[in-house]
């Protein structure tokens, strides 16, 4: 089939979003930004699938059936069973009208295994993110041979937000993780910046387990988009890495798979 799309999850939704925000002055304007998204799509895939935000979550059983009515064939992967989708008890009820929807008009199907195939050669040979490093213990010394930007803390405006960068070289972008993690920002914000930015570096990782789950889950999301986008990481932490990606979130599992693939730089 020719009319075929895959998309990152994070970037439909945020695309969608902004459409219907674009178009919402229509009587349907869900269905005048797929048309602008899809076009002719007959065969659609969506890459990671999961759900945290309950606005998010709202709007998925309108996506969902909208889909449908197009007659478009849906393929979904994530690393949550439908039932396992959206797992805050606090908005996880109102989340079950679109789980009865996936388990009504969808095949599920677990695929297990022991191999993590991004782990094998011929799967990074030609990314730009596995070029990239760990490096630890972030300190100075550390720091010198690897040809960082000179630090010029500077203000960017994204998404109509200031958000603080360390250093701005060209395509080049450094953030501290408390700077990009422990505030308010969100998935639209880093697309935003993968669109400027090829070359990133966050510095001062420490323990993830010691982070709100709002930061955990922001890392993770940035992992994703970085990954997705195909841009090149270099992460400054404080401990070795198996040490720094404790947490209680699942979605950590995909970002220690990620991150396991970038060069690890430890002390002589």
């Amino acid at each position: 089939v020719a009319q075929k799309r895959r998309l990152h999850f994070h970037d439909f939704f945020a695309r969608l979003h902004q459409g219907m925000h674009r178009h919402r002055a229509l009587d349907d304007a869900m269905g005048a930004t797929l048309d602008e998204l899809l076009g002719d799509v007959q065969v659609l895939c969506f890459d990671e699938f999961h759900v945290h935000d309950i606005g998010d979550a709202m709007l998925l059983t309108r996506l969902f059936n909208a889909l449908f009515e197009r007659g478009i064939f849906l393929l979904v992967t994530s690393n949550y069973a439908p039932e396992g989708l959206l797992p805050n008890p606090l908005y996880h009820e109102r989340f079950l009208p679109v789980i009865r929807l996936i388990n009504s008009r969808m095949q599920v199907l677990e695929v297990g295994g022991d191999t993590d195939f991004r782990s094998l050669p011929a799967n990074r040979e030609h990314q730009c993110f596995t070029q990239g490093r760990y490096v630890w213990p972030g300190n100075a010394a550390q720091h010198q041979g690897l040809d960082l930007p000179a630090r010029q803390p500077t203000t960017l405006q994204i998404n109509n937000r200031p958000l603080r960068a360390l250093a701005v070289d060209g395509r080049r972008v450094m953030f501290s993780f408390s700077g990009l993690c422990e505030q308010p920002t969100a998935v639209i914000d880093y697309l935003a910046l993968a669109e400027q930015y090829d070359q990133w570096i966050i510095d001062g990782l420490d323990d993830l387990a010691e982070c709100s789950l709002a930061a955990q889950q922001r890392f993770v999301n940035l992992v994703d988009v970085l990954y997705d986008q195909d841009r090149q990481l270099t992460v400054i932490g404080q401990r070795a890495l198996q040490e720094s990606l404790g947490g209680a979130i699942a979605d950590l599992m995909r970002t220690r798979s990620r991150l396991g693939q970038l060069h690890q730089v430890g002390p002589d």
